[in-house]
């Protein structure tokens, strides 16, 4: 059994910072992609960055130069780092893993159960 756990979510002034991290446990033979999406009240979940066992980032255009994605092989941990936080990155963030739990067996894709950012004053 595979769980993408996150923390770090809060409430936040505009202008602020948060970090996000998203810990994989369980049975886990390998993990390829690993990446960060969010959804907002009344709209589709949506790419916020993604990042490669190899260290390969890409980003949506609405948080580039803001957000950095990072991931430490050996915990199995993605992180976003959030900064000058906007009213309009408000959502519910989800990890997201590309991941093997053996050799033999295809790769899955994994979420986390979400947390929650809010910025406002």
């Amino acid at each position: 059994q595979v769980q993408l756990v996150e923390s770090g979510g809060g409430l936040v002034q505009p202008g602020g910072s948060l970090r996000l991290s998203c810990a994989a446990s369980g049975s886990i033979f390998s993990i390829n992609v690993m990446g960060w999406y969010r959804q907002a009240p009344g709209t589709q979940r949506e790419l916020v960055a993604r990042i490669t066992s190899g260290g390969s980032t890409n980003y949506a255009d609405a948080v580039k130069g803001r957000f950095t994605i990072s991931r430490d092989n050996g915990e199995n941990t993605v992180y976003l780092q959030m900064n000058s936080l906007k009213p309009e990155d408000t959502a519910v963030y989800y990890c997201n893993a590309d991941l093997q739990t053996s050799g033999y067996y295809p790769i899955r894709n994994y979420w986390g159960q979400g947390t929650q950012v809010t910025v406002s004053s």
